[in-house]
């Protein structure tokens, strides 16, 4: 990760921090997948995608599974998954170890996923939300530090399950 001196009209921080994010969807989070991707592009983040690349019905699980094993494996340092609800990712992407998938289809949640549990997959539903609030969602998800402290203490329980 390396740091990255934004102009003032891009974003409200001066710096930011600029990390590899690998995105995907299934059909139904295609369409807001693709905005998520130029967002963060327009940023200066480079997004991997692994697909859809379409609407066509594909199975939430395989690029559910694609994002999730790059990122327990430490390829990407953090993740984005867009289907329907947010259930379906949420629960395969949770699956591998050292992932915690937050679904969160409002700020409070994306806020506190990252401070409290320092997630490191947004999971969004794309027919739940509208683009403004998931582009919202991305950039403050982003920006939010993990708290440490006792938080710390109950992902590493988590760890050891």
């Amino acid at each position: 990760m390396k740091l990255k001196q934004l102009p003032e009209s891009t974003a409200q921080l001066t710096m930011v921090l600029i990390m590899k994010i690998i995105i995907g969807s299934d059909h139904a989070g295609y369409q807001m997948k693709e905005k998520v991707k130029a967002h963060l592009q327009k940023r200066g983040i480079e997004a991997e995608d692994v697909g859809t690349y379409s609407e066509e019905s594909v199975d939430y699980t395989d690029p559910g599974k694609k994002v999730a094993q790059k990122v327990s494996d430490g390829v990407f340092d953090r993740g984005i998954l867009i289907c329907g609800t947010g259930l379906g990712m949420s629960m395969v992407a949770n699956r591998f170890r050292g992932v915690r998938a937050g679904l969160a289809n409002d700020l409070f949640s994306a806020i506190m996923s990252r401070r409290h549990n320092d997630s490191n997959i947004l999971v969004i539903g794309g027919r739940l939300i509208g683009d403004t609030l998931a582009l919202q969602l991305v950039d403050t998800w982003l920006k939010t530090p993990f708290e440490g402290g006792r938080h710390q203490r109950r992902l590493e329980k988590m760890d050891g399950v």
